[in-house]
């Protein structure tokens, strides 16, 4: 028999617009944990004298790890308070970072950029319970406005540990890191409301409904889909764009890669209206239009191979539309899964992110090695076949569904 209680976790009354933004920030500052790093693997290679290839196993290692950490630890979101959950994974992760910043070797840092990963999970758990203290008549408005924070910390977090890596050297990124985490732990143990949990299963059941909801939610498996294809291409892009652009092609430094992710960051605008018209016309409408503009997007993205400015506009362009395809999808996706089932919600998003961020490990890893063999180009085209295929299953599925109909 389940013991999970049949009602969503509210406190009473929905929480207001400067609670929601402070919880929009909390997962912009909560994610810079895991990208960060994207951006300063040249900096770390030649810090720790290894190679760019070795060093971006940093990168991989926070991806790895924050999928364990959202199948792991997101699921407590249902069985314990979220203020308790939430401020003792950012204790841990700031933790980490102290590690981090003053790790001696390649292993050392990789080690604990894995740990950071596993206990960074604090957004994925705020999404889930934010959509629970609202009418879901706005859950993809204010999904839309917490992932626009969630995607703006990843891209300004390239911004911010590019510049400062360049001017303080690889270590200052984790170390100014931890500070802010331990900030954001202080206020968050003040200001998140009492909930109460939606779940009294224990730990090894909650585990089981992940797995088991991915069988039984077509809905859920299919948004799983769509984000690990999309979020692979991206982290492929993203990875490897810090090797192209610190190449000889250019000979920037990492500085160039905040530039970049800067511009990029106006595309966290995109994530409120996304949400929006999810709630108008349904999630699908919103998936078709990233998908296509995925692909659109890989295409600006091959003119980085000519070099020079015409390739830097290419690779900047490519991004920001990429960005934002990629943010509004999530949008579409979560707003899909959340509207299953409420007493659930934690364990949707935890089958859901970590399918797609073992999607993102993956476009990590892979996006490196066929840099290394192809260039630039090959990643551009890694890109658009990952979209092809999320927008094929898309479109099949649609044309399956209207002739069940």
């Amino acid at each position: 028999m389940s013991h999970d209680l049949q009602r969503p976790d509210r406190t009473g009354t929905a929480p207001g617009r400067p609670l929601i933004l402070l919880l929009a920030l909390a997962c912009g500052i909560g994610v810079t944990n895991v990208y960060f790093p994207q951006a300063i693997v040249p900096l770390v290679a030649g810090g720790l004298r290894v190679t760019p290839s070795a060093a971006s196993a940093v990168v991989t290692a926070a991806q790895f790890g924050y999928a364990a950490g959202i199948f792991l630890l997101v699921p407590l979101g249902d069985r314990l308070t979220h203020r308790r959950l939430i401020v003792t994974l950012l204790t841990i992760t700031g933790l980490g970072l102290v590690v981090a910043g003053t790790a001696p070797t390649l292993p050392v840092l990789v080690a604990a950029s894995a740990l950071i990963g596993a206990a960074t999970v604090v957004p994925q758990i705020i999404i889930p319970m934010t959509a629970g203290l609202v009418p879901a008549d706005r859950n993809g408005a204010v999904t839309g406005t917490l992932l626009s924070g969630l995607i703006g910390g990843i891209l300004l977090a390239r911004a911010f540990s590019g510049i400062l890596g360049q001017w303080l050297g690889w270590r200052a990124p984790y170390l100014v890191a931890a500070a802010a985490t331990a900030l954001l732990a202080l206020i968050l143990a003040m200001a998140l409301p009492t909930t109460t949990p939606s779940s009294r299963e224990r730990y090894p059941a909650l585990l089981a409904t992940s797995l088991r909801l991915l069988r039984t939610e077509p809905d859920l498996r299919r948004s799983a889909l769509y984000q690990a294809l999309i979020f692979a291409g991206f982290t492929a892009a993203w990875t490897s764009l810090a090797l192209l652009v610190t190449g000889p092609d250019y000979g920037l430094g990492a500085s160039a890669i905040g530039l970049i992710a800067l511009v990029g960051a106006v595309s966290m605008f995109a994530s409120p209206i996304a949400g929006r018209y999810a709630d108008r016309r349904g999630p699908d409408p919103v998936n078709l239009v990233c998908m296509v503009a995925v692909i659109g997007a890989a295409a600006l993205l091959i003119t980085g191979s000519l070099g020079h400015a015409v390739g830097l506009i290419g690779l900047t362009a490519g991004m920001l539309v990429l960005d934002v395809a990629m943010q509004s999808g999530q949008v579409a996706n979560q707003a899909r899964i959340f509207a299953l089932r409420s007493e659930v919600r934690s364990r949707l998003n935890t089958a859901y992110m970590t399918c797609a961020f073992l999607g993102g490990s993956i476009g990590s890893w892979l996006g490196v090695r066929i840099y290394s063999t192809f260039g630039w180009t090959g990643v551009c085209l890694l890109v658009a076949a990952l979209a092809a295929l999320a927008l094929t299953r898309h479109l099949v599925g649609r044309r399956s569904d209207l002739c069940t109909y």
